[in-house]
């Protein structure tokens, strides 16, 4: 079925028949805010691209949710095009990742993009220089594929950009906050030091699970357990209604029996 224009981008997104239903998930979610919110324009960014099989599903599928939500979803990804840089932090967690992992073959690549920006370099460098840019639509879904601790704290640095870069509430998506069996994953280290460091260091800016997420799947599948949302709770859209029509939401008393 996921090789098969099947059903609609509703259904595609519900029935997880994107090869990364993460990302139709996130970009989904993303369009549907920016549309409640009058946004007709977003960003959807992948931080780590590597082979850049995830940067090409992307674009497709922003393409879809923009036929199908109406809302226009720009795709960037960043990478320094090398492959991981040497690191002896053990936050980066050395002992699963090596220097020159997932290198990038940058030409072949470019050939097979469509619409999507790729930014190479260091994200410490490239990150802050896109975010100077004016032609930068709001935020609305993130990939955090870098692997290391350090790189991470480095792309999280996007969500202190200010209102008019961000939607008021961000779906995420990490990677490698969930890894094979001999990682043995937790806060301490890699992605989830860096998302607790953040909620730490941020009064009104934090990113937190979704909860039940993974019950509202009709398929049962392990992605919802890597699904964030970045909230910012001064942001100056945080308390638009964006719920259903209002006069749906009454329970009227069920008559006796």
């Amino acid at each position: 079925m996921r090789a098969l224009p099947f059903g609609s981008f509703a259904t595609r997104c519900a029935l997880d028949l994107y090869p990364r239903p993460n990302y139709a998930y996130g970009v989904q979610q993303g369009a549907l805010l920016a549309k409640a919110l009058g946004i007709p324009r977003i960003t959807a960014i992948e931080f780590g691209v590597a082979g850049g099989n995830g940067l090409v599903e992307l674009e497709r599928v922003a393409a879809d949710a923009a036929k199908a939500i109406g809302v226009k979803v720009d795709v960037v990804g960043f990478d320094r095009g090398e492959g991981l840089p040497e690191s002896s932090d053990y936050r980066d967690l050395p002992y699963t990742w090596r220097k020159g992992f997932f290198r990038m073959d940058v030409a072949a690549l470019k050939a097979r993009l469509t619409t999507a920006e790729l930014v190479l370099g260091d994200i410490k460098e490239t990150l802050p220089k896109f975010l100077e840019r004016s032609d930068i639509a709001p935020v609305g879904f993130v990939a955090d594929d870098l692997d290391y601790y350090s790189s991470t704290v480095d792309c999280l640095k996007i969500f202190d950009a200010p209102d008019d870069k961000l939607l008021p509430r961000v779906l995420c998506y990490f990677d490698d906050i969930v890894g094979e069996e001999h990682v043995l994953q937790n806060d301490e280290v890699g992605e989830l030091l860096a998302i607790r460091e953040f909620n730490e260091s941020h009064a009104t800016t934090k990113l937190k699970p979704i909860n039940g997420l993974f019950w509202k799947r009709v398929i049962p599948a392990a992605w919802p357990e890597s699904m964030f949302a970045m909230h910012r709770f001064d942001h100056r859209l945080y308390d638009e209604y964006v719920g259903n029509d209002p006069a749906t939401q009454q329970l009227a008393l069920v008559a006796r029996r």
